[in-house]
């Protein structure tokens, strides 16, 4: 599949091929990442990569756009269809840029937004003071409690009250609890805010229904087509029919010329399995896999935030352990196991090295790994931590990890590519 680039660029040749065999050999449980379909890669290598669209179907300032018309086309009549949608603007090359358009959209410079506080699980974009969300809007924080670690929605309303946002922002990258976009609408209400949620991590979840839908509630909806809806990578947008012009004239020609006409092909093929009986059970064995790897490290001594999950991420604190995040990443790493550092509520230590990980089993449950695995992960990063590092150890996990991944081959097609 690959003899072209093989013949013709040895050195990215390598690359690719060494990624396939760490892909292939590794545990993947960063939870924004997941493993596409060979339909959706075929897609994304497909010609229409050679086509420049800039505008929208039926309305390009190119010639030649009657297929990559109906690809798009197709792709926002199926997206939505599987969110119930009003109008979904697919042409957001990521999550970021969706969400700089609907910010573009509903707010002036300088307005008020409350959103969750990145410590407590939020995401750069919603506030972060060296994004451009920070930067050119007033943005409040909310976040959990600090006991329960779950969001307090009167703790909300109450900081809703006080500032006067004009927008409040749910979704997270890092909270691991189902959200009630109901009661954000309600309080988005009472103080005359607009409710746009951020659904990147969830997307997958909410398509299969094991996840409450913000569709109905929100004014404004963004995610990514990659994590748990196992598409490209890239982004989109849904939003109310009477927001739709201008969402789409934000995005173009206000933030991206050209839209990427293989990577919306693939989106729409991505959407199109995500419409399959076979794509709900496997948003459901997430959510199984994710409970069952957060009660078998709690099992082993490790305090998961919150106590637990609803969704395909988990967060572990590793307070008690004497070991940072950003130490337990690497020493992970080099038993094969592939996790990121992560900041856990009310942290003490700096975004550079934290006190937690953030685990996700989007990944591993695509490649057909139920809840006996997730009890052997567990096992093997336990043994990791305990580890301190020490090379021996880490090996001997290492062979135990690569024999469970031969068990669950990931891309048998692409062998001897």
């Amino acid at each position: 599949m690959m003899r072209h680039i093989k013949n013709t660029d040895p050195e990215i040749y390598s690359a690719v091929k060494n990624e396939i065999k760490r892909q292939e050999e590794n545990l993947e449980l960063i939870a924004s990442e997941n493993f596409t379909s060979l339909a959706v890669m075929e897609a994304q290598g497909s010609v229409l990569t050679n086509k420049y669209a800039e505008g929208y179907p039926r309305a390009r300032w190119y010639g030649g756009c009657g297929n990559v018309d109906a690809a798009e086309t197709i792709a926002i009549e199926r997206a939505k269809e599987l969110f119930k949608a009003e109008h979904v603007n697919v042409q957001a090359h990521s999550g970021s840029q969706a969400n700089m358009a609907v910010y573009f959209t509903a707010l002036k410079y300088k307005d008020k937004v409350l959103a969750l506080d990145l410590a407590c699980g939020g995401h750069l974009t919603h506030g972060h003071p060296h994004n451009f969300s920070g930067m050119f809007y007033k943005v409040f924080t909310y976040g959990v409690d600090r006991k329960t670690e779950f969001l307090d929605y009167d703790h909300i309303r109450n900081l809703a009250r006080r500032h006067k946002p004009k927008m409040i922002l749910a979704g997270a990258s890092a909270y691991p609890r189902i959200m009630d976009f109901k009661q954000f609408r309600k309080i988005c209400d009472e103080v005359g805010a607009y409710l746009f949620v951020d659904m990147a991590h969830i997307a997958g979840l909410v398509a299969a229904g094991a996840h409450p839908s913000p569709v109905p509630y929100a004014d404004f909806v963004t995610s990514t087509t990659h994590k748990t809806l196992r598409g490209p990578r890239g982004g989109f947008i849904i939003c109310k029919r009477e927001f739709g012009k201008k969402i789409d004239s934000l995005i173009f020609p206000g933030l991206q010329g050209g839209p990427l006409m293989h990577v919306i092909a693939a989106k729409a093929v991505a959407f199109k399995e995500a419409m399959s009986p076979q794509f709900k059970k496997y948003q459901q064995q997430i959510v199984k896999n994710s409970r069952q790897l957060a009660h078998s490290l709690s099992g082993k001594g490790l305090r998961i935030v919150s106590g637990g999950t609803d969704t395909h991420l988990l967060l572990v604190d590793l307070t008690q352990k004497g070991i940072s995040g950003r130490d337990a990443s690497w020493i992970l790493e080099g038993a094969g196991i592939t996790v990121n550092k992560n900041l856990i509520p009310f942290d003490k230590k700096s975004p550079a090295v934290t006190s937690g990980i953030r685990l996700g089993t989007a990944a591993v449950t695509t490649r057909g790994m139920k809840e006996a695995q997730m009890q052997k992960i567990a096992g093997f990063i336990r043994e990791a931590i305990d580890s301190n590092g020490g090379y021996e150890g880490l090996e001997k996990i290492r062979r135990k990890v690569l024999a469970l991944a031969k068990k669950f081959p990931l891309y048998p097609e692409l062998k001897g590519s």
